[in-house]
């Protein structure tokens, strides 16, 4: 395998599951150091034993925390420089579905739950760890959006409000930071086979989830759903040195769906 992060440093934030840990394990095999954050450490430990499965060598720091305390997104990215001294790719990536209601069923509460995650803690990733590319010169960011960020998906308003917010943050910073070699791309993820896409079946279906599954994926122009380390091959692109002048760009990886008519 080929090593394009030989001596880099990459943040993943969510690498405890799902994306995050199909990421961290596809950059570990190619040569990266990790910086691993979730809210969930033994979900972290297990990312890690996976790691140093398929890639011995590989340094990683562990850090638990909530993307949606600016606090302590400050204090995951100070840890990482600590450690490493730089962050050369960024997988700003953790997020939540919400609970699916209609929007005038859907609870305020619920609501600022669903954006404090999604937006705000994509946001406080993005201000932290911008500010550390910047002065490096160099730098790649990958943020985590969704279909839901570019088309309606229905009974998700935080998550697609969330969601179309995160495009417009990865754009926005995008054409501020290209000046300083920094490039951030977001990535459109459709039904992806992670613990998250089958909460959300079992919120359809219950114990009848898989069958609700192979349902929901029948209008899917590939039939089935991706799989995590689809999305981790995507993920090692856009951050690698090879992707530096794709920049703004929103990447639908969804099997074609969100393209049919």
């Amino acid at each position: 395998m080929s090593k394009r992060f030989e001596g880099q440093v990459v943040l993943i934030t969510g690498a405890g599951s799902g994306l995050g840990r199909a990421a961290a394990l596809q950059v570990a095999q190619e040569g990266a150091n990790l910086s691993l954050v979730d809210l969930n450490q033994e979900a972290l430990e297990e990312t890690k034993k996976q790691i140093l499965e398929a890639a011995p060598e590989a340094e990683t720091l562990l850090i638990t925390a909530n993307v949606a305390d600016e606090a302590a997104v400050k204090s995951y990215v100070d840890e990482t420089v600590s450690k490493f001294e730089r962050i050369d790719g960024f997988f700003n990536n953790a997020g939540i579905e919400g609970k699916q209601n209609l929007t005038e069923d859907f609870s305020a509460e619920e609501f600022g739950k669903v954006v404090s995650v999604n937006l705000n803690g994509v946001f406080y990733g993005m201000k932290y760890v911008l500010a550390v590319m910047k002065k490096q010169g160099s730098g790649s960011i990958v943020n985590t959006a969704s279909v839901g960020g570019i088309r309606g998906v229905g009974n998700q308003s935080g998550y697609a409000a969330s969601k179309h917010g995160v495009v417009g943050l990865t754009r926005n910073s995008a054409i501020e930071y290209g000046q300083y070699g920094v490039s951030i791309k977001a990535i459109a993820p459709g039904a992806i086979m992670t613990p998250m896409v089958e909460g959300s079946l079992r919120q359809i279906g219950g114990d009848n989830w898989e069958e609700v599954g192979k349902e929901f994926v029948q209008p899917n122009p590939m039939k089935r759903f991706g799989k995590p380390e689809e999305v981790g091959y995507l993920v090692a692109f856009l951050l690698s040195n090879q992707a530096n002048f794709i920049n703004a760009a929103v990447i639908p990886i969804d099997g074609g769906q969100s393209y049919k008519y």
